[in-house]
């Protein structure tokens, strides 16, 4: 893996991780810079800290946008020698705090078919524990910048943050906006994730860099569309649900196609429920 960050705003930085498309975002200030995001393996996460050391020489604050494995397992490489802040939403803290094994293994399923080499990394990670609880807001002095941590509400998990630099027009929205495939459904609450993407574009001016949590940077009219999408999405479950349809019935006519649309009906339908 060679990886490099390319500035996409004033001293806001975006580096693309090959092999599962997945973004970091570096906000460097007057002798301090924040990472956002550490990728999958101890590995990766060194060839990270090379690509930062080479934009900046400044100490990092850390951000975990949730608490999936591509977002996260490098927590102890970046953060743990010399210590270093790790922020990130208080349920996703407590899932990587209390649950690292069930964490290891979810990650090795859902990826051994697609990248087995990969996954057979994941399972000798040591998982790092972010030190920082969001609840709700938070926001960090980063050299002089002022940085916004903000908690949307539910999404693509309960623990979604987003993070906001205001001086240069950007938003990381982590996994809650995807530009590289469809939104992942598996942890989602698809009767809420409509809700948190309108947050989000509440922080947005028509200018502002949308990094997404996988594939290129997009604009606030390709959100505007995916949320179009979400929420159509979110009124077929309604409607399935409400008429006793099966999930395979709404997965046929989802906005992000049968595959993504069955999961997402599955959860739609556990929200509804009261099981999610």
């Amino acid at each position: 893996m060679s990886v490099r960050f390319v500035e996409v705003a004033d001293r806001v930085h975006v580096l693309r991780e090959p092999l599962l498309h997945v973004n970091v975002t570096l906000v460097v200030g007057d002798g301090a810079a924040l990472l956002v995001d550490t990728l999958s393996t101890a590995a990766q996460a060194r060839e990270l800290a090379d690509a930062a050391r080479a934009v900046t020489p400044h100490p990092w604050t850390l951000v975990n946008t949730h608490h999936h494995f591509d977002h996260c397992f490098g927590n102890a490489t970046l953060a743990a020698d010399p210590p270093r802040p790790v922020y990130a939403h208080e349920l996703a803290i407590a899932a990587l705090r209390d649950r690292p094994d069930e964490l290891r293994r979810a990650a090795y399923e859902e990826i051994r078919d697609e990248q087995p080499a990969l996954a057979a990394q994941l399972g000798d990670t040591e998982l790092l524990a972010p030190t920082h609880p969001v609840h709700s807001e938070t926001v960090l002095d980063v050299g002089g910048r002022r940085v916004v941590l903000r908690h949307p509400g539910r999404g693509h998990t309960d623990a979604d943050l987003v993070v906001h630099v205001p001086d240069a027009d950007v938003l990381v929205a982590g996994d809650l906006v995807e530009q590289s495939g469809p939104p992942a459904f598996e942890e989602s609450y698809p009767l809420q994730w409509p809700d948190a993407v309108a947050e989000l574009l509440r922080l947005t001016t028509p200018s502002t860099v949308v990094v997404p949590g996988h594939g290129e940077p997009v604009d606030v009219e390709f959100v505007r569309a995916q949320h179009t999408r979400l929420v159509d999405q979110a009124w077929l479950i309604r409607a399935g649900h409400t008429g006793n349809a099966p999930p395979e019935r709404v997965a046929a006519e989802s906005p992000f196609g049968a595959r993504p649309g069955l999961i997402a009906a599955r959860r739609g339908y556990a929200e509804l429920d009261g099981t999610a």
